[in-house]
């Protein structure tokens, strides 16, 4: 390793993401501790990540909610709270911050600012990195896995593999068990018809003919997604034949993860569930809208169907991708 085990016992890990972006990292975070088994290791993420740690409590050791800065999307920027947060950072004293937002033109001088003894992570030719050797060159290609695994071996870090986890504990089964769904293992396809931004999803009624046309295979359709999402749920129940379970807007993030373990197929937008299927292995036809289906598909692309719908607009095509993954699962 570059940086030794014996003089690392604080890390940082910055990635102030949604859900799949932290579930595609976890292949380098299972390195990382391996590498570091008795560092404390801390997500400084968005407030939501505060559950994701715990899951992954065995990944990491501690959490820190990062309060924004200007030019990242995912939350508002407040001087004040900022500053208050860089004094908090300092204080912290951290042996090693990672770098694990993206190409790092941003974030890279503020991160240099919270004054950890080594800073690493990507970087981007033509802007701003600490010349110390502990910085990889962008690679704008491959999976997000693969991205970040090329990171750790960067810092002679061995990987681990590609595999992604989703940890289940016993309350995300209970909590599943008390909403006494009607349905049984492996006999009902799961529907995600929401994503996080109105432009990553497919057309309603296109998860409707997917939907009627499991229903009419002898599964049952469960729908699932979030409070917010409940308008795009009615919409789909409404446009369907047949009448679906609802499981959205009931359950946790957890129960979810029980639902799509097991389930016979998830049919999704490229979202963070779609790498919950991948981590349990659950049949999936992931739907790419956002042109980036080789960053964000999961690796298996026989058990895992992404389709490139910026390229390829072709209803026929998703459904017959369906139709074989169903006769695989049979």
């Amino acid at each position: 390793m570059k940086l030794a085990e014996t003089s690392i016992k604080k890390i940082g890990v910055f990635r102030a993401l949604q859900l799949g972006d932290m579930l595609c990292a976890i292949p380098a975070m299972r390195a990382l501790r391996r590498a570091y088994p008795h560092a404390q290791i801390i997500l400084l993420g968005l407030p939501w990540a505060k559950s994701f740690t715990e899951r992954f409590d065995h990944y990491f050791d501690d959490f820190i909610h990062f309060p924004g800065y200007p030019g990242l999307p995912e939350q508002g920027f407040t001087p004040k709270v900022f500053h208050q947060f860089i004094g908090q950072m300092q204080e912290q004293k951290f042996d090693l911050i990672l770098q694990m937002q993206g190409n790092g033109s941003l974030v890279n001088p503020m991160l240099e600012s919270l004054a950890p003894k080594h800073l690493a992570g990507f970087k981007m030719n033509g802007h701003y990195a600490p010349a110390n050797g502990l910085f990889l060159e962008y690679p704008n290609f491959g999976s997000e896995i693969e991205r970040h695994l090329a990171l750790m071996k960067y810092l002679d870090i061995e990987p681990l593999g590609t595999e992604l986890e989703f940890p289940i504990m016993e309350s995300d089964e209970e909590e599943l068990r008390k909403l006494k769904l009607p349905v049984k293992p492996r006999q009902y396809v799961c529907i995600h018809p929401g994503s996080r931004g109105s432009w990553r999803q497919w057309p309603i009624y296109h998860f409707a003919e997917l939907a009627d046309f499991c229903t009419e295979q002898g599964y049952k359709v469960v729908v699932t997604g979030t409070n917010d999402e409940m308008d795009i749920v009615d919409n789909l129940v409404i446009q369907m034949r047949n009448k679906p379970v609802i499981a959205a807007g009931k359950t946790s993030l957890g129960a979810v993860g029980v639902l799509i373990r097991d389930a016979a197929l998830l049919i999704s937008n490229c979202t963070g569930v779609s790498h919950i299927a991948a981590a349990f292995k659950t049949p999936s036809i992931v739907i790419s809208m956002d042109g980036e289906p080789h960053r964000w598909g999961p690796l298996d692309g026989r058990r895992h169907r992404t389709i490139n719908w910026l390229k390829s607009p072709d209803f026929l095509y998703v459904f017959w991708e369906t139709v074989d993954l169903i006769q695989k699962v049979v």
